[in-house]
């Protein structure tokens, strides 16, 4: 019998043909609806495989309504809206994707914030469409230098990888922090100087965020770390929201104690705090690192991959969980 799979958002259309050869496919048609709970209660109720995107919250009480669930495939590095625990204790199978799918588009965005809040194109966009064009040497919109000042990046693994080697064409002097320092080789080629964390919010224009949200990196941006940071310098985020407490945040924007924010991710996402929206000195995409064309192609093509594989009656490839398949 083939399996009966409920997707909560439209992915890529070839991807969405490869589940219809393998199973009976429902979705929400509406990209721009996430799933209420009870919406994905009645829907995981009459499906066999739930595949999932990255604000949908799979709580205990959804996985509960069908027990026999063959797996969860979401498309995500870590599955931080399901309660993998639950579906654990149902031997359900948790799918991810692999992180480093994600590093290069992610690095694209973080940089194409930097450059926007440093350069106020937003500002200017926003003004330019209302007809306000300032002469073409007026200090109206004049904002911070990029090339030569100093990049901080804490998180070395891929993504700040691909950020420092972003700024070489820059001529940055790049500084990060990482508790597993990088090798010798892998600093000289990337132009990259160890240092601890304070010393990097001290001494950097431009601090970016590339750390894994666990309970270490919760609000590791907080009023202290940001106080360290120079008052013309502009703090990223492309990793998770609450790395950064967003009161302190906000805080030291409103205040001017930090000179402004390019942010990709919220503490209380999908919602933003609209004391971050009023704010000039804040540009804000809507989470949208890994949103290229190509690449929600591959992740939707890994995600059905790991659907394959239960259809199949394999363990997938991606599994979060693996430690399901050892129990007894």
């Amino acid at each position: 019998m083939r399996p009966r799979i409920y997707l909560t958002q439209p992915i890529a259309p070839a991807a969405i043909e490869r589940l219809r050869t393998l199973g009976e496919v429902a979705l929400n048609p509406d990209a721009l609806h996430i799933p209420t709970e009870q919406e994905l209660i009645a829907a995981v109720g009459r499906c066999d495989i739930l595949v999932c995107l990255l604000h949908d919250r799979i709580t205990a009480a959804v996985i509960n309504a069908n027990p026999r669930l063959h797996a969860i495939a979401s498309m995500t590095i870590t599955p931080a809206n399901i309660d993998v625990a639950a579906a654990s204790a149902h031997r359900i199978p948790v799918t991810t994707i692999p992180s480093a799918l994600l590093d290069d588009s992610t690095a694209d965005l973080a940089w194409a914030l930097l450059m926007t809040v440093a350069r106020r194109v937003s500002e200017s966009d926003r003004k330019a469409r209302q007809g306000i064009i300032p002469g073409a040497q007026s200090l109206y919109f004049a904002g911070a230098d990029v090339s030569g000042r100093t990049l901080g990046i804490l998180g070395a693994g891929g993504v700040g990888k691909e950020m420092a080697r972003r700024a070489l064409g820059f001529k940055m002097q790049v500084l990060y922090y990482d508790p597993r320092r990088l090798s010798p080789e892998q600093e000289r080629e990337l132009n990259l100087t160890w240092t601890g964390f304070d010393d990097v919010l001290r001494r950097s224009d431009y601090v970016s965020l590339h750390v894994a949200l666990t309970d270490q990196t919760h609000h590791l941006i907080d009023a202290r770390a940001l106080s360290l940071m120079q008052p013309h310098a502009f703090l990223v985020n492309a990793s998770r929201g609450p790395v950064v407490d967003e009161e302190a945040l906000i805080a030291a924007l409103e205040s001017g104690r930090i000179a402004g924010a390019g942010l990709d991710v919220f503490e209380t996402e999908p919602d933003i705090d609209p004391r971050l929206l009023a704010l000039a000195n804040v540009v804000v995409t809507a989470h949208m690192g890994s949103a290229t064309v190509r690449l929600r192609a591959a992740m939707a093509d890994v995600v059905v991959d790991n659907v394959a594989a239960v259809a199949a009656g394999r363990r997938p490839p991606n599994c979060w969980n693996a430690g399901i398949y050892h129990s007894t």
